[in-house]
């Protein structure tokens, strides 16, 4: 007897924006307890997982990251992944990377959401500090690195949000500092204009890819857990560093996404990750969008 395969074919899924190509990739997943998340009473959370057909106990996110490719450019990287940091279920942008015949030597920039640790573990390998992007910039909001290094903050964290959050963005940048670039707001390259979205991290940015009249927002963090947080964007996460904040910067993207018809994705949305926002009542729902069978 054939012996039955024990995973699924690599984490890869390709969509046109006018004549830029986004390729989603797979960094993993990683498992975790529903107990992060506030401002919900247990019985609405579970009332919202088990509409919604998701398990009431503990939480499987998924880890997306985005390749960028326009004609005549290089290619960009939107978000590094977990690198080793995290869990054995994640990690494995490179794989993914390989898999879908892209070179990591011929990335031209690495844009970071923020520098938490499965969006930025991944830059650099950490036993030898050797880049996993070796010919690319690296591109941050400017408020991101200064509070990741700001000994002031990191001393109110807890020794594992010390040793994974502030040490890891550290440690990770590092390398790049030479070729590090930042930005407030605005195009940062052609074709891709930066959103701030505070909250979730001080630098927590939005980037819009856009070609001719299509668009496609890549919102970052915006949400964690999109079966709980769409419906109902004032729950938070205790990852967010300012929850009030991170609730009105979410409503304000559901609001801009349902408004302009835009189509959005998401690192910790239900891979492939891509859908649209419509409004219902006083919240939001995604609409995944249908896989697209030609390129």
């Amino acid at each position: 007897m054939t012996a039955l395969p024990a995973g699924q074919i690599p984490g890869i899924y390709h969509r046109r924006v006018g004549d830029t190509l986004v390729t989603v990739i797979s960094d993993g997943y990683l498992d975790g307890s529903l107990d992060v998340l506030l401002n919900v009473a247990p019985e609405l959370l579970r009332e919202l997982l088990t509409e919604s057909f998701r398990p009431t106990v503990g939480r499987r996110t998924s880890v997306n990251t985005f390749v960028v490719r326009a004609p005549g450019r290089a290619p960009v990287v939107i978000d590094a992944g977990s690198g080793n940091y995290l869990a054995a279920t994640a990690g494995i942008q490179q794989a993914n990377l390989a898999a879908a015949g892209i070179d990591a030597a011929a990335v031209g920039s690495v844009l970071l959401t923020h520098m938490h640790p499965d969006h930025s573990g991944g830059l650099a390998a950490p036993d030898t500090g050797a880049l996993l992007f070796p010919n690319a910039e690296l591109v941050a909001h400017e408020k991101e690195l200064p509070y990741w290094s700001d000994d002031a903050e990191m001393g109110k964290a807890s020794e594992r949000v010390k040793k994974v959050f502030f040490q890891q963005a550290r440690d990770q940048t590092a390398p790049y500092r030479g070729r590090l670039r930042t930005f407030r707001d605005g195009e940062v390259l052609p074709g891709i204009t930066a959103i701030p979205c505070p909250g979730h991290t001080p630098g927590h940015t939005s980037f819009l890819i856009h070609s001719g009249a299509e668009s496609l927002l890549i919102w970052g963090d915006t949400v964690h857990v999109p079966e709980v947080q769409i419906p109902r964007p004032e729950i938070g996460i205790s990852f967010d560093a300012d929850t009030v904040e991170a609730a009105a910067t979410r409503r304000r993207v559901f609001d801009m996404a349902a408004s302009d018809r835009l189509a959005v994705a998401g690192m910790h949305l239900h891979f492939p990750g891509v859908g649209h926002i419509a409004r219902r009542g006083d919240g939001y729902a995604l609409l995944p969008e249908p896989w697209a069978f030609t390129i």
